[in-house]
């Protein structure tokens, strides 16, 4: 019978893999092992009701939502894109490497820019193509890919590790609201956030030593035009 509480287990796997609704695929596997682990209707009420209490903080966030709102309203998310686009003369990494910058500061102030289909796909994989093309040429469909590869990266790691330095984020607040439950009652929004500025920071470098890699790559799987002619002209003259 000890075994049998474990269903809620099976519950929310199976719920996932049918793609069923998160949320009520956990309620249902939070009533059903309530059920079996012998706690009656009401109690199991107020044991749900009191964990919500305890972690309301997590729901904050939804108060920071006018004011993104209101942000993006009067231009903030074109602003960005306005910058993007007066980089001129710059290559492939440099042009990755300032969208992660970009990305990571949006992040930080829970600005969300659209992700790959709204904004890497439309424009910052082609901007970072261009950029190649005009120093390098026409490109093979390998360094295209290798491009589209890069974007997606500069994306991923400008947003996913900067977003706990947004105070009300939801990661931030969940976590906080663990570790009150837990008992550590001195770890704090702000605390998280300060702690996850270094993680940013290492990741910013990591994404500008992997973009002025890979901007290395494709310069040398380029082939070079110059020498060819030059030695044409040597056997001319």
């Amino acid at each position: 019978m000890e075994y049998l509480k474990l269903i809620g287990i099976v519950i929310i796997v199976v719920g996932f893999v049918l793609k069923r609704d998160t949320l009520a695929v956990v309620v249902v596997a939070g009533v059903v092992t309530g059920l079996v682990a012998g706690l009656s209707p009401l109690e199991l009420l107020n044991l749900l009701g009191q964990s919500f209490t305890d972690q309301r903080v997590a729901t904050l966030f939804i108060l920071t939502l006018p004011v993104v709102g209101i942000c993006e309203r009067y231009g903030l998310k074109h602003k960005a894109v306005d910058l993007i686009g007066s980089v001129k003369n710059a290559t492939t990494g440099t042009v990755l490497s300032l969208y992660q910058l970009i990305r990571a500061v949006a992040i930080a102030f829970s600005v969300q820019l659209g992700g790959h289909p709204q904004f890497v796909r439309p424009l910052i994989s082609p901007m970072a193509e261009g950029a190649s093309e005009a120093k390098l040429g026409s490109l093979s469909e390998k360094q295209r890919d290798s491009i589209k590869g890069g974007a997606a990266a500069a994306d991923n790691f400008g947003n996913f590790f900067a977003q706990n330095l947004f105070l009300g984020a939801p990661g931030v607040l969940l976590i906080v609201a663990t570790m009150a439950e837990q008992g550590y009652t001195q770890v704090t929004p702000l605390s998280v956030a300060l702690w996850s500025i270094p993680v940013a920071v290492v990741s910013l470098i990591f994404g500008l030593v992997r973009n002025i890699l890979l901007d290395r790559r494709l310069r040398a799987s380029t082939p070079s035009t110059s020498a060819p002619e030059s030695g044409e002209g040597s056997v001319k003259a």
